[in-house]
């Protein structure tokens, strides 16, 4: 075989030679060597004479083993072939050549690109078609994918016979054309040569189908649009790929071989239908590698993974690790690429390992009669995991508890028995329990797992004896009495029994509760005495029967007591006599219509109480006269007016009752009647109504008494109010703030108790010269009540030499600076001096001139002494009238 191949092709079945100084070297797949006889159904195994260069695989594929410079050496070897059966052997040998390099022009003399002819249209002849041959099947192109150039690539030329007569202009169209993804394939308009302008990708698209056209100048098509197919040849480019970088799966432990795990998936872009995407699955790594390092398996077309060994132990090894590896090429490690990924393999528990107890024998104790007591805590150990239905445990006690007073719970967090006493336990009964537990798991053990001897424990409990009630026997004791027992009678001996038997302890009785004080118990022996007279009619008899509690108690550390109940039917004697019912009635003046219906109330009962016998009293003489009484049976009787008449009002009518008793007893009891005036019907009026109700005087009197108070308090109120107005009006401000209290003249009616209650400073009004002198007075004049609260005004201050005018200018002065000041007090108003002093140096005012001489005076100036002075003004500045 003698191969001359062009080194830009790159496919299965070739050999790639790059021409570089005359040196090749091989990358990929180089061809395939087949052996076929007559029959076909040899097996054959392949060798090559030159391993080290050159490998043939079982189904005869060659490769290159390295790269190497073509030389003479390398340029010829052997292929063997040998039949497995027979063991004959054959032989072919293999020659290498490298084709040498071309130019343009010996191209294409040598090599010539392939030529697609557009297929002849029909011609009519003398109006008839002539037949026609089928339109050519054009074979696809196959092209490689990532090839590398030159670029552009020529592929195949297209050309139409009719170019010889005509000048036509070819051009294709489709998807790598005209259409997305444009410009990957072009045509030389003038000579339809195809050509490729890039590298092609498979994964992208694996096949373009294009249409070839050719039209003349005139843009006329000349021939049917032929089709073109492109396939996009596969190459090794793409390494597989997992779905997921870490795959996790379970697997029960104590699984036989071949138990299914898991399955992991990769995919690889390249075409699964050649070698290049074909992968296939192997473990590289197990971690760790106990109890053995294959303990699994992979299939190396599906990815499933399964055990193949036995002692998958979770308790040991609770997870495993798995370094997988997938590559194509059908898992060529020489050509193949590849990728890993990781697998984890929990082991999953199951119950192989029943609960252990971590001893034989527990211990516990118990007080008796405690229920609800944890007696014992039984620990035991599971292997499995923890807090799953294969490690909790479930306990059950199987001897030495016949009456069931024991149980036992699982603590859910530690996983222990916990030994509890459910009924009470009486030491002088029991004094010890052996109880036999079994321990398991809330799921059973796995198949061909035994239960060790230690799934069973002993519990040893002592119950240890306290000091417990004494109890009285029977409770409650019942006796049966008459009434009317005296006092110190014995009754009965009501005793309590102590349980504790192995105790010496003294018992003593005390009275617990005896509502009505009837009896008392001896502390010692429990003797019950009567210290009252028995009253079956008492209030604290209830239906015949009076309870009494008396405590008894022990000596005992600490001392114990119990109570108990004696309970005295109290048998009826005749002690009650019968009295009327109802003590009050009403009928009319006149026998008819009314009468009265009356029965005896009894407190004893049967045989002791009816039937009753009623009868009138022989005194006063008036009653068997103005009434009769007639009975009507054992229990009732009726009272009616034997007269025909009787004045409206309250009579008491005396009457005999006498009971069944053996002997009898007899009551007067009195009824009081009304007797009052009735309407048609036979009933009284409303005011004889309210009075046979028994609104007596002292009601009225009462009802009286409270409209005499009502009326005091709402008088008392009035008064308080009048008081509380005259309080209001007189705490009222003298001055009311519409008015100015200076403009008024207010009158004092008190003149005062004289000269000793008044404050005021008299030396103002003395003689000018008897007062302090000018280096020592004060700068201004004020009154000695006046409450100073701004500064004080500047008032003139008086001459010394005495003047007939000095008080009239003081005066104006000192009004002008009050009408002024407007903080001065209402003090400035006119005061009236009731003490005149006992004389003064400046003589007597008649020295001025009076009403008399005044007729030589000028009263103009009061006019400008303000409002103050304004009737003063009128009075002496108007003239002469």
């Amino acid at each position: 075989f003698l191969f001359l191949l062009p080194a830009e092709m790159q496919a299965d079945g070739y050999i790639c030679l790059c021409s570089i100084i005359r040196h090749i070297y091989v990358y990929l797949l180089s061809f395939a060597v087949n052996f076929s006889n007559c029959n076909g159904k040899r097996k054959v195994q392949y060798e090559s004479s030159e391993p080290a260069d050159f490998k043939v695989d079982e189904d005869g594929m060659v490769y290159a083993m390295r790269s190497f410079p073509l030389s003479s050496e390398h340029a010829k070897f052997l292929i063997y072939a040998q039949d497995k059966e027979t063991q004959e052997k054959w032989q072919v040998a293999v020659k290498l050549s490298l084709k040498p390099t071309l130019t343009e022009e010996s191209t294409k003399e040598s090599h010539e690109i392939e030529e697609i002819v557009f297929p002849r249209q029909s011609i009519k002849h003398s109006g008839s078609l002539q037949r026609q041959k089928r339109d050519w099947v054009i074979p696809p192109i196959n092209l490689p994918e990532n090839s590398r150039g030159p670029f552009p690539q020529e592929l195949v030329r297209i050309r139409s016979d009719r170019d010889k007569n005509l000048s036509l202009r070819y051009s294709v169209t489709g998807p790598g054309a005209d259409q997305p993804p444009t410009g990957i394939f072009i045509i030389n308009p003038i000579s339809g040569q195809l050509s490729v302008t890039k590298p092609l990708d498979r994964e992208l698209i694996a096949r373009f189908h294009l249409r070839a056209h050719a039209v003349d100048i005139n843009g006329n098509q000349v021939e049917n649009p032929i089709d073109i197919v492109i396939n996009v040849i596969d190459m090794n480019d793409n390494r597989p790929e997992f779905l997921h970088q870490v795959w996790n799966g379970t697997v029960p432990e104590g699984s036989k071989p071949g138990t299914y795990v898991m399955t992991v998936t990769a995919i690889d872009a390249d075409d699964p239908n050649a070698l290049n995407g074909m992968l296939r699955y192997r473990i590289l790594s197990q971690a760790p590698s106990t109890p053995s390092p294959n303990m699994f398996t992979i299939n190396n077309e599906t990815g499933d993974i399964i055990t193949v060994a036995a002692g998958l132990d979770r308790e040991k090894v609770q997870q495993y690790t798995l370094i997988i590896q997938a590559t194509d090429m059908e898992g060529n490690p020489t050509y193949g690429l590849s990728n890993t990924a990781t697998a984890v393999i929990t082991v999953t528990d199951v119950n192989d390992n029943p609960p252990e107890f971590t001893a034989m024998t527990f211990y516990g104790e118990v007080p008796e009669n405690r229920v609800d007591v944890i007696v014992a805590n039984l620990t035991v150990t599971d292997k499995d995991q923890p807090h799953t239905p294969a490690w909790n445990a479930v306990y059950r006690i199987s001897g030495g508890d016949p009456t069931g007073r024991f149980a036992i719970q699982t603590d859910p967090n530690s996983n222990d028995g916990l030994v509890t006493v459910v009924k009470p336990i009486d030491f002088e009964t029991n004094r010890m329990f052996v109880l036999t537990v079994a321990a398991e798991n809330q799921v059973p053990l796995a198949k061909g797992i035994q239960h060790p001897p230690q799934s069973t424990a002993t519990v040893s409990v002592t119950v240890i004896d306290v000091n417990e009630n004494p109890y009285f026997a029977p409770n409650p004791k019942v006796i049966r009495q008459e009434e009317g027992l005296h006092a110190g009678t014995m009754l009965t001996v009501f005793t309590a029994q102590d349980p504790d038997r192995y105790m010496q302890q003294n018992i003593r009785y005390t009275k617990l509760s005896d509502p009505a004080n009837w009896l008392k118990i001896d502390p010692v022996n429990g003797q019950i005495t009567t210290i009252a007279v028995l009253d079956r009619e008492s209030p604290n008899v209830k239906n015949n029967v009076y309870n009494a509690t008396f405590l008894a108690s022990d000596n005992g550390i600490p001392p114990m007591s119990g109570t108990g109940t004696l309970q005295i039917y109290l048998l009826d004697i005749n002690d009650n006599a019968p009295q009327v019912l109802p003590q009050e009635a009403e009928t009319c003046e006149t026998p008819d219509p009314n009468s009265i219906n009356i029965t005896a109330l009894d407190y004893d009962i049967d045989p002791n109480a009816g039937p009753f016998a009623f009868d009138l009293p022989l005194s006063p003489v008036t009653i068997k006269r103005n009434w009769t009484i007639t009975r009507l049976n054992g229990d009732f009787a009726q009272l009616n007016l034997k007269i025909k008449f009787l004045e409206a009002g309250i009579y008491e009518v005396p009457i005999i009752i006498t009971d069944s008793g053996n002997p009898p007893k007899s009551n007067i009891s009195v009824l009081r009647v009304k007797v009052c005036q009735c309407d048609s019907n036979g009933d009284c009026t409303d005011v004889d109504r309210i009075v046979g109700a028994g609104l007596g005087t002292g009601a009225i009197i009462a009802i009286l008494l409270c409209i005499i108070i009502l009326l005091i308090l709402v008088l008392m109120f009035v008064v308080w109010m009048k008081r509380r107005d005259k309080e209001r009006q007189a705490k009222q401000l003298l001055i009311d703030p519409e008015d100015d209290v200076r403009d008024n003249i207010l009158k004092y009616d008190e003149e005062g108790g004289g000269e000793e209650d008044q404050d005021y400073d008299l030396s103002q009004l003395q003689q000018p010269d008897t007062v302090e002198p000018d280096a020592i007075k004060p700068v201004g004049i004020r009154r000695l009540d006046e409450r100073p609260i701004h500064a004080e005004p500047q008032y003139p201050v008086r001459s010394a030499a005495p003047h007939p005018g000095d008080i009239g200018d003081f005066i104006n002065e000192g009004l002008k600076a009050a009408d002024n000041d407007p903080t001065a007090p209402p003090y400035d108003s006119l005061l009236v001096f009731d003490y005149e002093g006992s004389g003064s140096t400046a003589g007597s005012l008649s020295s001025l001139n009076s009403s008399s001489s005044g007729g030589e005076q000028d009263y103009d100036y009061l006019n400008d002494w303000g409002p103050r002075f304004k009737k003063l003004a009128d009075m002496y500045g108007g003239g002469d009238d």
